[in-house]
């Protein structure tokens, strides 16, 4: 030890006492004691003068800081005259190695037994240099124990932090951590600890028994009302925050299914009803279990489509649920699909009666539909929704799809002209919606999705109307037959004259020009108006802002041609993905919408050339047509209509001469009815365009505008009968109540609920909760929310607490408050006792 870090040590210790004794056992610092120089301290020898010292420093100079030097050991306690002195106000100064890191931590000599106790840990100058940084003045031993667990464990002196990185380590089979807990002697303070706070106690303590015990208390605590766990209430909130901790979740997950396994889990839930486990989480199978009830319960439609909605609803806030979304998704899907259904009519009086039910209400039975296929398809669950699956589909092409086109086919037979006024016409698209913006010295950008149906626009429409400052109004169109590519492009550019080519191409010509490819189009476009122009959707969105603003500044129309659900399904192979690519097609359609909205872009308009049918389920032979087309002249066959010639009237057809369809030429046009399919080779025959059904041919017409001032809100949370209320237990129920349904603009709240002492310290489980339902119904609009209490509100008792609800701030991970209600504790003293 030199000179420097004695002088150092001292100064420290003078800084805390007035007496300091120093006994020079190896008598090697003598040098060292004659060359110190102590401001303000008065240096003594101690050579048999032990009476006189203690007269001066006690007596004489009451005040004077002083160094009591002796050179040799230190007396016993019989011999040591000076033994008073010590004991009641003095410090001894040691040389040795322990004295050292006392001397390098700054701590008083009392803390020399705990570091004498933990050589191990205090050997390492990187553990010491890191428990500096966590000292503070007045730490006890205790405190100092706890930092250096911390120090070994690598995390903060928080008991729940070093314990999710220990069981994050256990949970990948190391033991680094833990041995050196074991090394460093802390092993006995922190399993201590552990009893402290989560009352866990074992005659073999250990990381893997903790766990068992943790899950099992906290799984049969609410599932059996005989079951009296040993571990605290803090175990339920130390789990909770666990299993939502980001960085500690996959240790969660891996160590609760080994537990599942030990505490033999799956067999447990078997003689559980899943309403009993819906606030629950602990492990996996729960979900698995509570998702297959869902299905048998759909499936034999023994619960309503509002109860699977809340129940969704309320697993979305658990562990699992991310896993298992598209499950539950399908299944909320499957129910309201079944329930609309069974509520719904199919009846109606003419081609715009029909058209006009379609477009209020009976697309939600695809959009339902097309819905839970997608979400089946992407959960992976086939053997799970294998028959749930098989009933919607059955309910979907019987009871609905060929029940309503049978319907509508004869309103379809009976008509003499393809129109039903007032509906806009695909024919007039141009005229009625894109005319008037230029009549008024405006400009607009139409986008075109093939194969973008009705009930795919209504969602569209939603999404758009959610974003802020954006509107859109959604109207039906009903589009020109066949229902096919070619001709529902041309209708939708200015025209005089539509004429499909008498030939076997099926391609369609406007005004002459032939309106096949993107460059063909834009042709069209510039014989009507001059400054105007045809794109590619994929082309706009890989534009630089620059360009983007130039194609909107130099034109006064600007058509926008996308191409993925009709590129999806009209393929063999892909089409059993189609209603991935209609999600897709939502996502990629918004996208360019923003970005002709921030090019300046104040008018678009979205509409298809066509909508189309698909059942997702492999077509049996009655879906076919029977019969073949037949006729002078055959130029053209597709799946759902044909071109040709002196076609021979069938009762599985609709003839239709071109001038019934607005088309010049000589063409005639057969459709097969209802929802039947002509059979041709190497094509898909599940996903089908071209026909007459309310599916194919109601197209929407989106009109898009973006306005300036803020339009979009949150709903408000409220909570019911407010605080100032008694907890006299360890938990807290309360409800929490939206006060309006969640809608385009009104959209959902995400808030973060807890209970904390006024000085902002949590003593409860926090959760996540979010706000989003539509029900206008207020009971449907009421969340139940329990939280824990921890130990830490045993401190709060006979004091005032609050529920504070926070609100998430965008793009950051800090929060901001919402609503805070006070509470005050009053526990009785028998709460703390077992029995």
């Amino acid at each position: 030890m030199n000179n420097a870090k004695i002088q150092q040590a001292l100064t420290n210790l003078f800084d805390k006492q007035r007496i300091v004794f120093w006994y020079d056992s190896r008598r090697v610092f003598r040098l060292d004691f004659e060359a110190l120089d102590l401001p303000g301290v008065e240096k003594i020898e101690l050579i048999n003068n032990e009476f006189c010292v203690k007269y001066r420093v006690l007596r004489e100079q009451p005040e004077q800081k002083f160094l009591l030097f002796r050179d040799g050991p230190e007396p016993t306690y019989l011999e040591n005259w000076l033994l008073d002195v010590q004991l009641a106000s003095g410090s001894t100064f040691r040389t040795d190695q322990v004295a050292l890191w006392l001397a390098e931590l700054e701590l008083g000599p009392d803390a020399y037994p705990l570091l004498e106790a933990h050589l191990i840990f205090f050997d390492s100058p990187k553990r010491r240099e890191k428990l500096k940084e966590l000292l503070e003045p007045g730490d006890s031993d205790n405190v100092l124990r706890q930092k250096m667990l911390a120090v070994c464990i690598g995390c903060e002196p928080r008991l729940d932090a070093m314990l999710e990185t220990l069981l994050a380590e256990l949970s990948s089979g190391a033991d680094i951590r833990r041995k050196l807990i074991e090394r460093s002697g802390l092993n006995a303070h922190f399993w201590e600890s552990m009893k402290r706070a989560y009352s866990y106690v074992s005659e073999q303590p250990g990381l893997q028994d903790f766990v068992i015990e943790l899950f099992k208390s906290c799984f049969l605590a609410e599932v059996d009302v005989e079951f009296k766990p040993r571990l605290s209430s803090e175990a339920k909130v130390f789990i909770r925050r666990w299993k939502d901790s980001r960085s500690h979740a996959e240790s969660f997950e891996v160590l609760s299914a080994q537990c599942a396994d030990i505490l033999q889990i799956e067999d447990k839930l078997q003689g559980l009803e899943y309403r009993v486990l819906m606030s629950m989480d602990e492990f996996e199978a729960i979900d698995r279990k509570i998702l297959s009830d869902l299905v048998r319960e759909v499936t034999s439609r023994t619960v309503s489509a509002q109860e699977i909605e809340q129940w969704v609803r309320q697993r979305r806030q658990g562990h699992w649920f991310d896993r298992y979304q598209h499950v539950y998704l399908a299944i909320e899907h499957a129910a309201q699909f079944m329930q609309t259904l069974e509520l719904t009519q199919l009846e109606m009086d003419s081609l715009l009666d029909g058209i006009h039910k379609y477009s209020q209400s009976w697309f939600r039975l695809d959009q339902r539909y097309r819905k839970f296929i997608h979400h089946a398809r992407e959960s992976g669950q086939a053997s799970l929704l294998q028959t749930l699956s098989q009933q919607v589909e059955n309910l979907y092409t019987n009871n609905y799809l060929s029940h309503l086109n049978v319907r509508w086919q004869r309103f379809v037979d009976a008509c003499q002209y393809w129109e039903a006024a007032p509906v806009a016409s695909q024919a007039n698209f141009f005229e009625r919606f894109v005319q008037p913006y230029l009549e008024r010295k405006g400009k607009v950008c139409v986008l075109i999705s093939d194969a973008f149906r009705y009930e795919v626009g209504e969602e569209l429409q939603s999404l758009i109307r959610r974003e802020d400052r954006f509107d859109a109004e959604l109207v039906p169109a009903l589009s020109c037959l066949p229902s096919y590519t070619q001709l529902g492009m041309a209708s939708l550019l200015p025209h005089k004259t539509l004429q499909i080519v008498e030939a076997d191409s099926g391609e369609v010509t406007v005004d002459g020009i032939s309106a096949t490819g993107t460059v063909n189009r834009a042709r069209i476009l510039a014989q009507t108006v001059t400054s105007s122009t045809a794109v590619l959707a994929k082309d706009v969105l890989a534009m630089g802002k620059e360009d983007s603003r130039a194609l909107v500044r130099d034109h006064e129309v600007v058509y926008v041609y996308h191409n993925l659900i009709d590129k999806t399904g009209d393929t063999r192979d892909t089409e059993e993905r189609v209603f991935g690519a209609a999600e897709d097609t939502l996502d990629e359609l918004l996208r360019v919408i923003k970005k002709l909205a921030n090019a300046n872009a104040s008018n678009i308009v979205v509409t298809a050339d066509h909508g189309f049918i698909y059942q997702h389920q492999p077509l049996q032979d009655s879906d076919f047509l029977s019969t073949e087309p037949s006729g002078d002249e055959i130029l053209y066959i597709d799946r759902r209509f044909v071109l040709g010639r002196g076609l021979r009237e069938n009762s599985s057809f609709k003839t239709f001469q071109p001038e019934q369809l607005g088309l010049n030429g000589t063409l005639q046009v057969q459709i097969p009815k209802s929802i039947s399919r002509l059979r041709l080779k190497g094509s898909g025959s599940r996903f089908v365009h071209g026909g007459a059904t309310l599916q194919e041919v109601v197209i929407p017409v989106i009109s898009i505008n973006k306005k300036r001032q803020s339009d979009v809100g949150k709903v408000d949370v409220e909570l019911i009968g407010g605080g100032g209320k008694i907890i006299t237990t360890g938990q807290l129920a309360v409800v929490l109540y939206q006060i309006e349904p969640a809608t385009d603009k009104r959209q959902s709240r995400r808030l973060r609920a807890g209970l904390y002492t006024l000085a902002g310290e949590a003593i409860s489980d926090v959760q996540e909760l979010s706000f989003d339902m539509t029900s206008s119904n207020p009971r449907e609009r009421e969340v139940s929310v329990r939280f824990i209490l921890s130990r830490k509100a045993d401190a709060c008792n006979n004091q005032q607490v609050e529920l504070r609800l926070e609100e998430p701030v965008d793009g950051t991970s800090h929060y901001t408050g919402y609503l805070a209600a006070r509470y005050t504790i009053r526990r009785s003293f028998t709460s703390e006792f077992d029995f």
